[in-house]
């Protein structure tokens, strides 16, 4: 009887819920470039709509020298896609025939949209372009095509030019 008694606490010991300890949590800190985007994109709350433009663009200017435009703009309508469940003013079929100018066509989005909606949108929409780029080619990558777009985040000035222009 012991030994039944003894494989069977075995069995219930491996099949338990394993308890994680607090650095092993599935909780894990926001990431540097997303605290970036906050910041630029918060940071200013007049003319964000031109904030949030002259990001992209500068963004667009990096990347698109290395993946083109149309690799930009593939990228640029999936965060769209993946974002219009929260913000569905974002996509409409018109949006889909100008993939060309994505940039343009968000202006037009932005226009007449409070603070807030411009900020979480295009919050949402950066953080969204950023992770699928660094799914593909990787968050050291990544880190580096944003510092060179944005500057030094530490700044906090996406008005300024980059110093590695």
């Amino acid at each position: 009887m012991s030994y039944t008694h003894d494989l069977l606490k075995q069995r219930l010991h491996y099949t338990q819920v394993v308890q994680y300890p607090d650095y092993l949590s599935m909780e894990t800190a926001p990431l540097p470039r997303h605290q970036v985007i906050e910041s630029l994109i918060t940071l200013h709350t007049d003319d964000v709509v031109d904030i949030a433009i002259g990001l992209w663009e500068k963004l667009a200017i990096e990347l698109v020298g290395i993946i083109g435009q149309g690799g930009f703009s593939s990228l640029y309508a999936r965060s769209v896609f993946l974002s219009q469940s929260r913000f569905p003013w974002l996509i409409d079929s018109a949006s889909l025939n100008k993939a060309n100018q994505p940039l343009g066509e968000l202006r037009t989005k932005f226009a007449g949209r409070t603070f807030e909606e411009i900020s979480e949108a295009n919050i949402l929409l950066l953080h969204t372009f950023t992770d699928i780029l660094a799914t593909l080619i990787g968050e050291e990558l990544t880190s580096n095509i944003l510092r060179s777009a944005w500057g030094n985040p530490a700044s906090n000035q996406p008005g300024k030019e980059s110093d590695h222009e």
